[in-house]
């Protein structure tokens, strides 16, 4: 099977992994750089990007 791009965006752009609990969160780039963002799990601001498989 080859890869697609836009398969790769929908998996992987704008999902952010949250630090303290793993669940992950769509949103935009700047929204988590200004900590606007709080996660609905346990209520942390720090995430990370989500992590594709090479």
């Amino acid at each position: 099977m080859g890869k697609f791009p836009e398969a790769a965006a929908r998996l992987f752009h704008g999902i952010f992994v949250c630090r303290k609990c793993k669940t992950k969160k769509r949103t935009d780039v700047n929204k988590i750089l200004a900590k606007k963002v709080s996660c609905k799990k346990c209520g942390g601001k720090s995430f990370r990007p989500i992590k594709s498989k090479k």
